[in-house]
């Protein structure tokens, strides 16, 4: 799949992005089940664990204490506000799963003995310093292969033993020199909680200053029957502003970005903050829904989903996987945006 980001972002806002993958129904991507295990069909936001978020090589995707594996609670304050301006706001109205067989975010799972590798980033001020534990030429990289990659160019990296997850974003390797060169890079410890591990104001390889891997729909856990998670999204257009668990804000410009000459209050008033999470109202009918779509809607439902990045509206990102049934996901994309609902956010960080 090939990836193309449509605008530059702002204020060190690195991983925007808005690509241009061949989507099965025509349309255009941002990035680009066999029915096993048991579909959830509760239409209620539950209280309380899950499961557990899973594990990933061995390692646990953060604790089940992490914002990222907390489910919303059934009684959490609305939003109306936000809720309104989200939809009213968004340039596309429909939910977007932004993976499957073809395309999506892959990562790399490499034992405690993995050699690290030079690296240097273009925002080093605001990256976890290398050597990263990479794989060279035969690295799983979003948007094409190592040496010739297109789009966020994203490499997310899970060791086994110390369960440190490293992610890079726009990330190129060079043969000669077995050497990568990413935008920007993050290092998290997945055995504790993710926010407050890197300094706030910092971004990431998103650009909420957010892990990718725990926001990703994995194909090995909807085959298992349930997500235990909240799950990334994007928008096309967010304010100078952050809220938890996100520690960094992005105001993309461009043909795709923000409006032209929408800033200052006017921005802070009709685009949300990085981090805001909303969920999958309890009243929408999942029932009728195809089992890997089923599985995906009811996370959204009980754990939601996170602003983490820019990119096209309601978009939300999984892993690249041959198991997934793209009709099946592609269900997913009759789910209008205003059938979601913002959580009342707290306070804005700038």
């Amino acid at each position: 799949m090939l990836r193309t980001s449509l605008f530059a972002c702002a204020v060190l806002a690195v991983g925007c992005s808005d690509s241009t993958a061949a989507d099965t129904d025509g349309g255009v991507d941002e990035t680009g089940v066999t029915e096993t295990g048991t579909p959830i069909d509760t239409g209620t936001p539950v209280d309380g664990g899950g499961g557990g978020p899973g594990t990933v090589g061995g390692c646990p995707v953060f604790p089940a204490s992490d914002a990222w594996n907390t489910p919303i609670p059934a009684s959490a304050s609305v939003d109306a506000t936000w809720t309104t301006k989200l939809y009213a706001n968004a340039t596309k109205k429909n939910l977007h799963p932004d993976f499957g067989t073809a395309y999506g975010i892959p990562f790399n799972v490499v034992p405690a003995s993995q050699p690290k590798l030079p690296i240097t980033f273009d925002y080093a001020d605001e990256s976890d310093p290398g050597p990263y534990p990479f794989p060279g030429a035969s690295a799983k990289i979003e948007g094409g292969t190592p040496a010739d990659c297109s789009g966020d160019c994203h490499v997310l990296t899970v060791v086994q033993g110390s369960c440190l997850l490293y992610e890079g974003w726009d990330c190129h390797y060079t043969a000669g020199s077995n050497s990568w060169q990413c935008g920007s890079g993050a290092k998290f410890d997945l055995t504790k909680n993710s926010y407050g591990q890197r300094p706030i104001k910092w971004t990431s390889a998103d650009a909420a200053g957010l892990a990718i891997l725990p926001g990703l729909v994995r194909y090995s856990e909807v085959a298992a029957g349930v997500v235990n998670h909240a799950i990334r999204f994007t928008m096309h257009c967010t304010q100078d502003g952050y809220v938890q668990p996100a520690s960094h804000q992005a105001v993309p410009r461009g043909g795709s970005g923000c409006p032209a000459g929408v800033v200052g209050d006017a921005l802070r008033a009709d685009y949300p903050p990085m981090g805001l999470r909303v969920r999958l109202k309890a009243s929408y009918d999942i029932s009728a829904l195809p089992a890997q779509a089923k599985i995906v809607a009811q996370a959204m439902k009980t754990y939601g989903m996170i602003l983490a990045d820019n990119g096209s509206d309601y978009f939300f990102q999984g892993d690249l996987d041959p198991g997934w049934n793209d009709d099946q996901i592609n269900a997913l994309k009759a789910i209008p945006g205003n059938a979601f609902e913002a959580i009342t956010p707290g306070a804005i960080g700038r």
